[in-house]
């Protein structure tokens, strides 16, 4: 049975952790790869959307805009002490504009398991696939 569109998902990889967004458009996969991102640290039902972040990248391909992508989320949870549940993200070209929600971390409720040190280019890979849905994933470091 086919998995319902979008989605996100994690693959092994070693000692580190792989992130999988699918969607049905390019921006649709980014967001469920920032989902899984997010979920590798705590799960992002149990994080409240009280605090928008606004995140900005351009990259030179689609590849390298997710490893910005994703790398600039971390970044943001770092200096701000938070975590993030919610993500909406445009797309133009090779410029992403997006907005993330999430609250500061709370050790009790949210149980953070890991913390991601960054996007890294393996496995990294965008791409449509031939039923038109398009796929974002690389590695994190943990």
């Amino acid at each position: 049975m086919a998995r319902p569109v979008p989605y996100w998902e994690h693959f092994e990889h070693g000692a580190d952790i792989g992130v999988r967004g699918v969607g049905r458009t390019l921006a649709q996969a980014f967001e469920q790869a920032a989902l899984a991102l997010a979920a590798v640290i705590a799960d992002p039902a149990t994080v409240a959307a009280t605090t928008a972040v606004d995140v900005a990248c351009e990259a030179p391909d689609v590849e390298l805009l997710l490893a910005d992508w994703l790398n600039a989320l971390v970044y943001e949870m770092q200096v701000r002490k938070m975590l993030f549940g919610r993500f909406e993200v445009s797309i133009e070209g090779t410029r992403l504009a997006a907005r993330a929600w999430g609250e500061a971390v709370d050790v009790a409720r949210h149980r953070p398991a890991v913390e991601v040190k960054g996007a890294t280019y393996t496995r990294l890979a965008v791409r449509q696939l031939d039923d038109g849905r398009w796929v974002a994933q690389c590695v994190v470091d943990v």
